[in-house]
């Protein structure tokens, strides 16, 4: 049951993240159009680690709360990374019904707020002390609304000023305060696209920049390291935050999400050949540097 409810969740994620993400409709009829399939590798998800006050006690706004939903979900740890020069910790979760139920992995990452200067850091706590985080333990497994409303942003709008400033030390830090827990990215699964036009990672970014869509210059990873990723520029939108002056909100523009493509390939494990299933430690770190903001 567990399986079917992270299906449904991901696929209305999905249709979510997709609208507003134009690239990946290229993607998909580019792979359509050459008799090709689509399939999801990872989905990844960006946090906060800090503590906040609730009426429910302290709660953390990092790994650990989205942890407890993909949890619930039946998800299990598979990994862990660290980014020191972006302060940033990730783990990533897989399903033991993943084969079965084609879920994708999931990679979430948290900034870790304490490692930042006091200034910056206490802007950030200001703005999310306010979230008002829903309890998983209180919803219905079959409530896939609630489980979707958690992948927003629970804190009221930030100011122009905290965003300007927070985006000054870490880019990072800035996209969540305006996004939140709203998907950073899905990712086309390159080995099971199944269509001779596009059999590899370089045809596959090579087609999507002749049709337009603006990619990331390199493709990091190897074949030696079992993983080759890489992606779209993101998409901008305009975003709500709070005037300073005003206090009224209003509308700026702000990058959001990218679609990310990735191919894996055999590794030897134990003496054997396996398919790479885990992530790229700090030479994958320039990708989430994809959503900084460029004037």
């Amino acid at each position: 049951m567990k399986a079917e409810i992270a299906l449904q969740l991901w696929e209305r994620l999905w249709q979510l993240y997709r609208a507003r993400v134009s690239y990946t409709q290229t993607y998909e009829q580019m792979i359509l159009q050459a008799g090709g399939t689509i399939a999801n590798d990872h989905i990844a998800f960006r946090s906060l680690r800090l503590d906040i006050d609730t009426p429910a006690g302290k709660q953390n706004l990092g790994i650990e709360y989205l942890a407890s939903v993909a949890e619930a979900l039946g998800y299990k740890v598979a990994g862990e990374y660290v980014f020191p020069a972006q302060n940033l910790y990730a783990r990533h979760y897989q399903h033991p019904e993943q084969e079965r139920f084609d879920l994708p992995k999931l990679f979430i990452s948290e900034l870790i707020v304490e490692e930042l200067e006091e200034a910056i850091a206490s802007l950030i706590f200001q703005t999310v002390s306010d979230a008002q985080l829903l309890d998983i333990t209180l919803m219905g497994d079959r409530n896939i609304e609630q489980l979707e409303n958690i992948f927003t942003r629970p804190w009221s709008p930030p100011k122009q000023s905290v965003v300007e400033a927070v985006n000054k030390v870490t880019q990072y830090g800035a996209w969540v305060l305006l996004h939140g827990y709203a998907v950073n990215h899905f990712t086309g699964y390159v080995n099971r696209q199944h269509t001779p036009q596009y059999p590899d990672i370089e045809t596959t970014a090579n087609g999507l920049a002749a049709l337009g869509v603006p990619m990331k210059a390199q493709i990091e990873g190897s074949l030696e390291v079992g993983l080759r990723q890489t992606a779209t520029h993101a998409v901008k939108e305009m975003v709500a935050v709070t005037d300073d002056a005003s206090g009224k909100l209003i509308q700026i523009p702000w990058t959001y999400a990218y679609y990310e493509i990735a191919e894996r390939y055999q590794v030897e494990t134990a003496g054997k050949q396996v398919l790479f299933d885990a992530f790229l430690g700090q030479n994958a770190q320039h990708l989430f540097e994809m959503t900084r903001k460029i004037s």
